[in-house]
């Protein structure tokens, strides 16, 4: 496999230089091994031939045999069209091109055969295949033809002939090169444990596999390996970072905490909350730096359990941070936590990149001398000059909104150990990708609400229905009660048939006037945004027009119904979240998705995804299945650097699950991977590195 490694594709035959810096710009391929890692993203069976009569508009890809009978030329300027009559004697199909009709006319002739290949349609009562490819029968094997693979182009790769069918050449003209088996990179006993395809088997079978039996065991055995090596990385890396960085011995349990939970605790906890200050309890004693997500809906009372940690710290003399990604949003955790601790003695304070003079000079003065034993703050704390007495707990509120690098310099406000960390979030993680993308953490969740908070009615009209939506929304608040009002663009994209913020704002205003309206989006200075939002966190203002800035925001109990304009342009876990600002308070609370009748059938479903269930973790599954772990916000900054090519994190849970445990037996029967057995990995590892930086030992 080195060898591949380091010969250069354009001279492969059918490539050379102007291919080569097409396939380099266009895909990444640079060598002969970037190329065997190519793979097709589906298979057509060509082995068979269907009959005209068969077929039906609902079918994948087929293949006729039969003969043109006549052509014909319909419509005229860009609405023309070339028809080819065409039968195999049990029916007749039209064969259609929009574009290259010359070229069709100058190939191909009425009366003579050939194998027609394409995706039938239904077109005016008729089956139609668009653009099919024309073949005459003797220049094709079709019994020998089996699964054919397909392969990702672009538009100005298939302008310079690179299409799927070329791709499929060089990749055959490569194989036919490698003589010798291509070298294993798992180890014999692993693939005789797990009864996996060898290497070379695997890579010739996933381009060009005899059957769909062994398309699906190559698939598997190449996905096994990628999953296996990204979680081994992580294992190490989690077994690495235990050995370099001792954790502080938090193990007293004093009066901070105590005298909180027996006389300032403002309801009981639920079992899912007891259950995750057990386990932070837990790795405090554990001498080991904790690193843990701590995932849970809104409303569900993360930030008790994270204060509850911040007293442990508190009790043994150290001091305690929580970080939140805006100034509303650490405001409003600076009050909550001086409302719960109001009467104790203990100096919190808040820090922000608005407060300045004497009053942030001496909070900084407190925090070096421990006088601060809680510090909330946003990124400011990251400034230099910010440094702590005996910073022993750090919680995370919203981890995706810091960068890695952000989250890293928090351990230089310690001379000695790192911080424990919890990391919150109030976006669901699904299972696999958390396993995954957070693998180096270890993860709680708080699955269940606090008693009587009540779910979410969600309900779907379409925007044909806006006079009853406002007759609704009128008669909550005149109830006493406020209204988000969401839109998914801030000012008129051509291009898209969408209401945006400032019509809807002009619309709202005139409707609503006597009720105050306010306005928030991303690009208000952050002084404005705030204003506005205190605003109606106030009651100044009785209906909040926004974007999706609302989406991790302030707390408003108040506000009852959330409507979210041209909703189809949301995802699932995106819909949650703003879902999420209501509900909040005694009363019932709505949320009215707004979409036009023409919906995809993903969108469809999206939608009543978020009709049926309130359930968190069952949405961010769905997520994950419809729009894949890349879209997903906060993935691009998890700190684990890994592509995938073929496991999905979606659909591959059981094998994720699988390749994990046996990367954890591996590390920790061997950390350093130096036993004869484990050389290979430790080769494998050493080539597959990405970063020279460990990030991974940052929550």
């Amino acid at each position: 496999m080195q060898d591949l490694a380091l010969r250069d594709v354009k001279y492969l035959k059918g490539v050379g230089p102007a291919r080569a810096e097409l396939l380099e710009k266009e895909l990444k391929v640079r060598t002969l091994e970037d190329l065997l890692y190519y793979f097709p993203y589906k298979y057509i069976d060509r082995s068979r031939l269907f009959t005209i009569r068969e077929l039906d508009g609902n079918m994948p890809y087929i293949q006729l045999k039969g003969r043109i009978i006549s052509f014909e030329t319909i419509g005229e300027g860009a609405r023309k069209r070339l028809v080819a009559h065409f039968t195999d004697g049990t029916g007749i199909v039209d064969l259609v091109w929009f574009q290259g009709q010359k070229f069709i006319l100058d190939k191909y002739r009425p009366g003579v055969e050939y194998v027609a290949f394409g995706r039938p349609t239904v077109f005016g009562g008729r089956i139609n295949l668009a653009h099919p490819d024309l073949d005459p029968p003797d220049k094709l094997d079709i019994s020998a033809m089996g699964m054919v693979p397909y392969y990702n182009t672009t538009d100005r790769m298939k302008r310079a002939g690179l299409n799927s069918s070329a791709i499929q050449k060089l990749i055959r003209n490569m194989l036919s090169l490698i003589e010798e088996p291509l070298a294993e990179t798992l180890p014999d006993w692993l693939v005789r444990q797990e009864r996996l395809m060898p290497l070379d088997d695997a890579l010739r079978g996933i381009h060009f596999p005899e059957n769909a039996d062994e398309m699906r065991r190559a698939q598997y055995r190449l996905k096994f390996e990628e999953l296996f090596y990204v979680q081994l990385n992580i294992a190490r890396f989690t077994c690495e970072r235990q050995k370099r960085f001792r954790g502080f011995v938090l193990n007293r349990v004093g009066e901070c905490f105590n005298r909180f939970y027996h006389e300032h605790l403002p309801f009981s906890l639920t079992e899912a909350q007891k259950r995750v200050v057990r386990e932070i309890r837990s790795d405090v004693c554990s001498g080991r730096q904790m690193n843990r997500l701590l995932q849970g809906d809104v409303g569900s009372g993360k930030t008790m359990v994270a204060l509850m940690g911040m007293l442990i710290a508190l009790d043994n003399g150290y001091q305690a941070c929580m970080m939140a990604p805006t100034e509303i949003l650490s405001g409003q955790h600076y009050a909550n936590i001086c409302h719960y601790l109001e009467g104790m003695g203990i100096r919190v304070e808040l820090l922000t990149g608005s407060i300045k003079g004497k009053r942030r000079q001496a909070i900084l003065e407190g925090l070096a001398s421990g006088d601060v034993r809680i510090l909330v703050s946003t990124h400011a704390v990251l400034e230099d000059n910010v440094m702590f007495h005996r910073l022993g707990f750090v919680v995370i509120d919203e981890q995706h909104r810091f960068g890695v690098a952000q989250r890293a310099r928090l351990w230089g406000k310690n001379n000695s150990n790192p911080p424990h960390v919890l990391v919150m979030t109030a976006t669901p993680i699904p299972r696999t990708l958390a396993m995954t993308l957070y693998g180096d953490l270890d993860v709680s969740v708080i699955d269940e609400l606090p008693p009587g908070r009540k779910p979410v009615r969600t309900e779907h009209y379409y925007d044909t229905r806006h006079a009853d939506l406002y007759s609704f929304v009128e008669g909550e608040l005149k109830a006493g009660r406020q209204a988000y009002i969401v839109y998914p663009l801030i000012e008129e994209n051509g291009k898209m048939d969408l209401k945006n913020l400032e019509e809807g704002y002009g619309i709202i205003c005139e409707r609503f006037a006597q009720y105050g309206v306010s306005k928030v989006h991303g690009r208000m200075k952050p002084a404005d945004k705030d204003a506005e939002m205190m605003r109606f966190k106030n009651g100044e203002t009785r209906i909040m027009v926004a974007t999706t800035v609302i989406e991790v925001g302030v707390d408003v109990p108040n506000a009852s119904v959330m409507v979210i304009e041209n909703a189809e342009r949301f995802g699932l876990s995106q819909l949650h979240q703003l879902r999420g600002r209501v509900g909040r308070g005694a009363d019932k609370s709505f949320c009215i998705l707004v979409t036009g009748f023409k919906l995809s059938d993903d969108t469809r479903h999206r939608i009543d995804i978020m009709v049926e269930t309130s359930d968190g973790f069952e949405i961010a599954e769905a997520d994950l299945k419809l729009r894949g772990p890349g879209d997903l916000e906060g993935t691009q900054q998890s700190g684990i650097a890994f592509d995938l090519k073929l496991a999905n994190l979606a659909r591959d849970g059981e094998l994720i699950g699988r390749v994990r445990e046996i990367a954890r037996g591996i590390v920790e029967k061997d950390a350093a991977l130096s036993m004869p057995e484990h050389a290979l990995l430790a080769r494998q590892l050493a080539k597959l590195k990405k970063t020279e930086f460990d990030w991974s030992s940052i929550s």
